[in-house]
């Protein structure tokens, strides 16, 4: 029997079938980040830090790090910035001034 696929799937096209935990379904906030790296891997630390804190330490909490690969990313980068720039266009077109009513008469 032959698979049938979805109308806008390839032939050979693998699809990602990742599962989430109802427990992470609300991810985590971070207002920071910090990157480090070595020949062989990038490092993003993820936190909260409380911005209000005027004298002292900046008490804050990491919420999530993640080790990847350059060649991951390289494409992390450009996926980011493809988001960035649709993000860009959708905020763009919702901040248009409105048209004055033309006046009918």
């Amino acid at each position: 029997m032959e698979e049938e696929l979805p109308p806008d799937a390839q032939p050979g096209e693998r699809r990602l079938n990742i599962h989430l935990e109802p427990t992470e379904i609300a991810g985590s906030y971070a207002n920071f980040a910090n990157i480090t790296f070595s020949r062989y891997e990038f490092t993003l630390t993820f936190a909260r830090i409380e911005h209000e804190v005027e004298e002292g330490d900046v008490p804050g909490a990491v919420v999530s790090r993640i080790n990847a690969s350059p060649r991951f990313m390289e494409e992390l980068i450009a996926a980011l910035q493809d988001s960035w720039s649709k993000y860009q266009t959708t905020e763009g077109i919702r901040n248009l001034p409105e048209a004055p009513p033309h006046d009918l008469h």
